[in-house]
């Protein structure tokens, strides 16, 4: 029995480690929902969801895995040929030029199988490129028709995360994983083949290590989930302080918060460390502990091979020579060798999982706003507006508009005034669809604007908001945004309709002077103007003005004064200001309170009914008066 004392460490020592990982699993089991372990949708569901991207290139993937074969015989017959080597120079009657002969052979093989190894890389990484591209493009697409309320409530910073970082480490599943995976495998059963027919005595004693490695895989596979699904959680989280306190840096410079802002970053910045830490130290385990199999794999096959070839036995009816102990030697490392590569790509694989899982959660996000089955393309538009019973809330049980009911003509000019809260900008965004109503209707035309397709309905809308966004690029590609084809002739004249062109002819490359981010190289009233000529080349039929004269300095505002006037000739205006004296020749005047409608008419109208208009009137009328005095 002494003589198998050796095997018996070997084995208890395994046995330790095996029941160690076991004890820890099973803790890390029974915790799982207390620590958020497990991710929300099935790997078979990822992987399935996926694999619907590669589909359209399965062509690409069958002829990377034709020329794969070529890699993987020369690991299947290499250490044959090595091991047939080393008999050969014992044998009596050796001759050199049969050495020269099967060293051709293994040298033939091996640059047939790099020659195929290139040729792999190279087609799947342009078939990896082209899937990342779709579920990008994908990815994009969905966010883009997600609703208002939606965007609102999903940081900027964690989109920006799906669509690049996550995106990205997806990339490597394509590229790489999956064919390398389908490789070890078939490399694992040629292998494990190949030693069958070799001695089948020494390849039973290989595969009694090969429990513990599923046992291994299965335990890591569980920890590497957990703490990658931590490190995406972490990126994710420092990608949106960064991408919130980034825009408002100057703000933060302002009130001087930069040493505490430096303080919550640095925090997010060690959970992320911390996060990556826990990842490499399980993925250090793991990999320790499939080498230690392999290791003791080889010393029990020298142990065994050895004993036999010295002691000139049989084992199990099998003969062991110095030529099946090279081969077996090397076959054993060809065995073990996929499984450490799968132990790495268990790391990557992990990582596109857990990335792609957030991928597919904002997929799966339903948009709150969308085009009705039987929804029309609605091609003309006179620009009647109509309000029946309108109820709304952003909140269930929170009403912003409460019943409200009103009608506005073609080519009218209309204004709502209110105080903040009372639901103004609301009216406008429900009249574009950003939102859906509760009760009442919305008409357009007498066409309720749910039965419109909603790309359909908002072509026909110009909007100049408060807050101008200015893309990157030039002026000339922010004024024509929605579509091509303008000259430049059709573009000046819109500028010079709202008086841009006044500031557009002082700069060196005019139309094509450089936009930079948000528009920050030019001022708020300049933007202003530019949103204005974007909104006039287009020609809606109905115009929305959302404080849109708020940012102007008195002098600008003159200027566009008669703009105003103008654009009332090109088709319905609607009209939120809180200066009243920019609302004075509007059609009609709606006054809002807690969202319900107060008061209608016009100006005149209005201050002759000594209402709520009235009062607000007489009040900026007073300061005006007081400002205009201390001056």
């Amino acid at each position: 029995m002494y003589k198998y004392f050796p095997l018996l460490v070997v084995g208890a020592i395994i046995g330790a480690f095996s029941l160690i990982l076991t004890l820890a699993y099973a803790f890390m089991k029974n915790k799982k929902e207390a620590i958020g372990f497990d991710r929300n949708m099935k790997d078979s569901e990822i992987i399935r969801r996926l694999l619907v991207y590669a589909r359209p290139h399965l062509g690409s993937f069958v002829f990377a895995g034709c020329v794969m074969l070529l890699s993987i015989a020369y690991d299947i017959l290499a250490p044959t040929l090595v091991g047939r080597i080393e008999g050969l120079v014992k044998e009596e009657g050796f001759a050199l030029e049969t050495l020269y002969w099967h060293v051709a052979l293994y040298g033939s093989i091996l640059v047939v199988s790099l020659i195929g190894t290139y040729i792999q890389a190279i087609v799947l990484q342009k078939t990896g490129q082209k899937i990342l591209s779709a579920i990008r493009m994908d990815l994009f697409e969905h966010i883009e028709g997600l609703s208002h309320e939606q965007l609102t409530q999903i940081p900027v910073g964690k989109l920006v995360t799906r669509v690049s970082n996550d995106t990205n480490a997806i990339s490597m599943m394509f590229t790489n994983l999956l064919v390398n995976l389908i490789k070890n495998c078939l490399v694992i059963v040629g292998v494990f083949i190949a030693m069958l027919c070799l001695n089948y005595m020494l390849t039973l004693a290989v595969l009694s290590f090969v429990p513990f490695i599923i046992l291994f895989t299965v335990i890591f596979r569980k920890f590497s989930r957990r703490a990658y699904r931590q490190v995406k959680d972490r990126t994710t989280d420092i990608n949106t302080y960064l991408s919130e306190n980034l825009s408002g840096i100057k703000i933060t410079q302002i009130f001087n918060r930069e040493s505490v802002k430096l303080s919550e970053f640095t925090a997010k910045n060690k959970e992320l460390g911390r996060a990556k830490y826990r990842q490499m130290f399980v993925f250090g385990i793991f990999r320790p502990m499939v080498y230690m199999l392999y290791i003791s794999s080889v010393l029990v096959l020298f142990y065994l091979g050895a004993k036999g070839y010295i002691d000139d036995v049989e084992f199990l009816g099998q003969a062991v020579t110095s030529e099946v102990i090279v081969a077996f030697y090397l076959y054993v490392n060809k065995f073990f060798n996929p499984i450490q590569n799968l132990a790495e790509q268990f790391n990557f694989l992990q990582s596109a999982l857990a990335s792609a899982e957030k991928i597919f959660t904002v997929m799966d996000i339903k948009p709150t706003v969308v085009d009705e089955p039987d929804a029309i393309e609605l091609e003309e538009v006179r620009g009647e507006i109509e309000f029946k019973n309108v109820w709304f809330a952003y909140l269930p049980g929170e009403w912003v508009l409460q019943d409200v009911s009103f009608k506005v003509e073609a080519g009218q000019t209309v204004a709502f005034v209110g105080s903040t809260g009372s639901g103004k900008t609301t009216i406008l965004s429900l009249i574009c669809r950003n939102y859906d109503i509760q009760k009442g209707q919305i008409l357009i035309d007498g066409i309720d604007i749910r039965k419109i397709k909603i790309g359909s309905l908002r072509k026909h809308f110009g909007q100049m908001l408060q807050d101008v966004f200015l893309f990157s690029g030039t002026i000339r590609s922010n004024i024509v945004l929605r579509e091509e084809g303008f000259t430049d002739e059709q573009i000046m004249e819109s500028c010079r309709y709202v008086n841009a062109d006044k500031f557009i002819d002082k700069l060196d490359k005019g139309l094509d002077e450089v936009v930079r981010e948000r528009g920050n190289n030019f001022s708020a009233g300049q933007r202003q103007l530019l949103s204005f000529a974007r909104t006039i080349i287009h020609r809606p039929k109905i115009m929305i003005l959302d404080e849109a004269t708020a940012n102007i300095d008195t002098e600008t505002e003159v200027l566009i004064q008669d703009s105003l006037e103008k654009m009332k000739n090109i088709g319905t205006m609607l009209m939120v200001a809180h200066r009243l004296s920019t609302i004075k020749g509007a059609d009609k005047i709606i006054v809002l309170s807690k969202g319900r409608i107060v008061e209608s008419g016009s100006h005149s109208e209005l201050l002759a009914l000594g209402g709520r208009y009235h009062r607000l009137y007489t009040l900026q009328y007073k300061k005006q008066q007081l400002s205009g005095s201390a001056k």
